[in-house]
């Protein structure tokens, strides 16, 4: 038997059943750590959420990336679990962060995973984790070199924050402030991250290492934010000329 988990929201319920005026204020009386629960339909997870915010927060519309705006690429390796990438693209004069595309996908080969990487620019950085120095079983090559030989632009060294660390908590620290101050955004259309956003979740205080390939990959973006570039801007053939005259 094929069995689907679907989950509702308070919010599909307007206009059929209530007025948007009464299903907010069915919301306003659920004891805040309960809201999420029971107006949006999120389980109750271990010992809370991650990001413990509305999705509404981060969510936004897609738009086209201004060209002054840095660029790059995270991803979080997997073969069991999926291979994972996020593009983020920083708007440096507000120090936002918006997560632009997504990919997700499990037991492919780098081959694959590159080619959908690079049709968002091959141009394009790309941070990767500490297990990217690891050797492929079969191959003897390494996981990070096997991927920059399908011509992505792999950044020299693993992902770390300027000072050398490497810490989960203090990426997720980062990521959750800038949702809460509005400087973390993420397309709307990227619905895989959203929905592991929604079930990050702590067991005992620690964090769960399951459904976070994206939010992974995007922590590796961020971690490495110092290495986003803007996409380069193509010479123009008449200005070669006259430069080439003036020799």
């Amino acid at each position: 038997m094929t069995r689907y988990t679907i989950r509702a929201t308070i919010q599909d319920t307007v206009p059929l059943l209530y007025t948007q005026e009464q299903a907010d204020a069915i919301i306003a009386s659920y004891p805040e750590h309960e809201r999420a629960a029971r107006a949006q339909g999120i389980p109750q997870l271990g010992s809370g959420r991650v990001f413990p915010i509305d999705l509404a927060e981060i969510k936004c519309s897609p738009f086209t990336i201004p060209e002054d705006w840095p660029q790059s690429v995270g991803v979080d390796f997997g073969w069991d679990h999926p291979f994972a990438a996020a593009r983020m693209a920083w708007d440096r004069d507000n120090d936002t962060i918006y997560i632009v595309n997504e990919y997700r996908k499990r037991e492919q080969t780098p081959v694959i995973h590159a080619a959908a990487i690079k049709a968002w620019g091959p141009w394009i950085p790309v941070a990767w984790p500490h297990d990217g120095l690891q050797h492929d079983k079969g191959s003897g090559e390494q996981l990070a070199a096997q991927f920059r030989a399908q011509g992505l632009q792999m950044m020299q060294e693993r992902a770390t924050f300027e000072d050398g660390s490497n810490g989960v908590e203090a990426g997720v620290m980062e990521m959750l402030d800038r949702m809460r101050t509005g400087r973390w955004r993420v397309f709307a259309s990227c619905e895989a991250y959203l929905d592991e956003c929604l079930y990050y979740h702590r067991k005992d205080g620690l964090i769960v290492k399951e459904r976070d390939d994206l939010i992974s990959a995007s922590r590796y973006a961020l971690m490495m934010k110092r290495m986003a570039i803007t996409k380069p801007r193509l010479r123009s053939p008449m200005r070669d000329k006259r430069n080439q005259w003036a020799m």
